[in-house]
């Protein structure tokens, strides 16, 4: 029998992957609202349920920001 000190431990993951099923329409909607805010439809998706979560008072307190994706701002020289 193996040691259950001896097996690895997973890392927990950072960002939980979901499948959503979604009327082609309003993906398209979505995807080009996202596009208008520089965004991935991904991104636009978890934007706009934070939002709603938010404005329920249903946010989680120890939910962290959005994540920045994209390139690094520039600095100044």
């Amino acid at each position: 029998m193996t040691d259950p000190s001896e097996t690895p431990k997973r890392r927990p993951q950072q960002r939980k992957q979901v499948l959503l099923r979604l009327d082609p329409s309003v993906y398209e909607a979505i995807a080009r609202w996202a596009g208008e805010d520089l965004r991935s439809a991904n991104a636009q998706i978890e934007f706009l349920l934070r939002r709603a979560l938010a404005e329920a008072g249903r946010l989680p307190k120890e939910t962290g920001p959005m994540p920045r994706r994209g390139r690094p701002p520039v600095s100044e020289p």
